[in-house]
C-alpha cells in the first residue's frame, strides 16, 4: 500500500498565517481559503475590508486548483484562448488566477485560493502561504 502526505492542522495554520502576513504587509484586503486534495475547505480567513464576495471566490479558486492539480490560472487561460466550452466543465467554479495547488513529492495535497486584489497578487499571496511549509 502506498502512503501519501496530507495537510495537518498545524500545516494549515502555518500556511494561513504566512498568507495573511503577506497580504497585510501589502495592505491588501483579501480572503484566503485552504482546501485539502479533494477541494474540501480546511480554513477561510476574510481580512478586514475584504469584500463579502471574496469569501466565495477564494474557496472556489482553491477548489479548482486542488481538483485540477494545477494553478487556477490555467483554466482562465484556456477560456481566454477561446475554448469557452470549458465553462461547462463540471465542479469547476473558480477559473480565475489566484488558486495554487500545494504539491509535495509530485502529489497534490491541497490548495490555497485568494481573492480580493489583482489576480497575480492573489496568486502571490497563495504562494507566500505555501512557502511556509
Amino acid at each position: 500500500m502506498k502512503t501519501k502526505p496530507f495537510l495537518t492542522t498545524e500545516d494549515v495554520k502555518r500556511i494561513l498565517a504566512a498568507a495573511e502576513a503577506e497580504a497585510q504587509a501589502n495592505a491588501w484586503a483579501v480572503s484566503i481559503a485552504i482546501v485539502d486534495d479533494g477541494g474540501h475547505l480546511l480554513a477561510l480567513s476574510r481580512l478586514d475590508g475584504a469584500a463579502p464576495l471574496t469569501a466565495q471566490i477564494a474557496p472556489a479558486k482553491a477548489h479548482s486548483a486542488a481538483m485540477g492539480r494545477r494553478e487556477s490560472k490555467a483554466f482562465e487561460d484556456i477560456i481566454n484562448q477561446g475554448r469557452v466550452a470549458f465553462l461547462s466543465a463540471p465542479a469547476v467554479q473558480g477559473m480565475l488566477e489566484g488558486g495554487v495547488p500545494i504539491l509535495v513529492d509530485g502529489q497534490c495535497i491541497g490548495a490555497v485560493g485568494v481573492s480580493g486584489v489583482k489576480s497575480s497578487d492573489d496568486a502571490a499571496i497563495a504562494r507566500a502561504g505555501i512557502a511556509a511549509l
